[in-house]
């Protein structure tokens, strides 16, 4: 559904992207993530045709953006981090006129704004001036405006910036919802929603991709081997070389007072064989917990960047826009 070919952009001379090439296919939500200025909303912005690239190739639903940019902006709906609103209209008139110029045929404007007012939880707000929405409920409007015309592919920049802990939550389920009718690319800076609401997890860092695949296989092969956080009391100082004795372990640490940490193989699971283990011994068993890096650990190890890499590999700031 979207297919980019070694996109770069450059800004003075300054590579803000540097020769990505990903595919996604029809009906994923891919998350898109990379620290501040690493190239993501550039890279949104050329898939949504709002920006040239340098050099590259962009095709969206089977439209290249080089042979016809506004026939490829008419198959997405992309929401800016910063919604661009008309604070003077009321909601309703808003997604009118977003269903004019995105060209929604006239007897099928209505029934696209009953549903996109449903989906985002715009009802009550509905007549409502803009200007006099909380941030939040003007995100939503943005949600709207970018999916009244049925899009088949959603670019989000932050959708649930703003917006409060039950107003996320239906957000998540939104976006989770519509992607099994829309490709959706997802960018934010809220690990957790990506955990919960991608499929499949794209982070670059200084303009080029280092790590692409599920949130899951990306936990397990960027971080390390598996390990369990096991707590035994009574075991006279035992409980170390019995636990490296067990089917599957690689390595015991002790971690403090009767505490220990077995790293073991991905292939298997030593929990059960603990617990054995402590019965036949008479050890109390206190503590038997999995371990598991989050998508914050797999970020942070992939994109921290020590002080003098602006030196080495410098990066400039994202401009606005720029006209196709």
């Amino acid at each position: 559904m979207i297919e980019v070919e070694h996109l770069s952009k450059t800004f003075v001379d300054t590579p803000v992207v540097d020769d990505l090439s990903f595919f996604v296919p029809e009906g994923q939500v891919l998350g898109f993530l990379g620290p501040n200025g690493a190239g993501k909303t550039t890279t949104m912005r050329m898939i949504t045709a709002f920006l040239r690239p340098t050099r590259g190739r962009v095709v969206v639903a089977g439209i290249d953006l080089d042979s016809d940019p506004v026939g490829l902006r008419r198959q997405v709906g992309y929401l800016p981090e910063n919604v661009p609103l008309y604070p003077e209209m009321r909601v309703d008139e808003y997604l009118r006129f977003r269903a004019d110029i995105e060209d929604v045929p006239r007897p099928q404007v209505r029934e696209n704004m009953e549903y996109v007012i449903e989906r985002c939880m715009l009802a009550d707000v509905r007549r409502q001036v803009i200007g006099t929405l909380s941030k939040g409920y003007r995100q939503r409007v943005g949600l709207a405006g970018a999916l009244v015309h049925r899009p088949p592919v959603l670019i989000l920049d932050e959708p649930t910036v703003g917006l409060d802990p039950n107003q996320i939550i239906k957000v998540r389920e939104l976006i989770a919802e519509l992607g099994r009718d829309h490709t959706v690319v997802l960018s934010t800076h809220i690990l957790p929603e990506v955990e919960q609401v991608c499929e499949r997890v794209l982070i670059i860092d200084h303009g080029a991709i280092v790590a692409d695949g599920t949130p899951a296989d990306l936990q397990t092969r960027l971080v390390g081997n598996p390990a369990l956080r096991v707590e035994l009391s009574g075991t006279n100082g035992q409980a170390q070389e019995a636990l490296a004795a067990l089917p599957g372990v690689l390595q015991v640490t002790p971690a403090g007072a009767d505490l220990y940490r077995i790293e073991h193989q991905a292939d298997t699971d030593p929990r059960e064989s603990v617990f054995h283990l402590a019965v036949e011994r008479g050890w109390v068993l206190t503590e038997l917990v999995a371990e598991r890096a989050s998508l914050e650990d797999v970020f942070v190890r992939l994109t921290t960047r020590d002080a003098a890499a602006p030196a080495d590999r410098p990066t400039a700031p994202e401009p606005v826009a720029e006209e196709v």
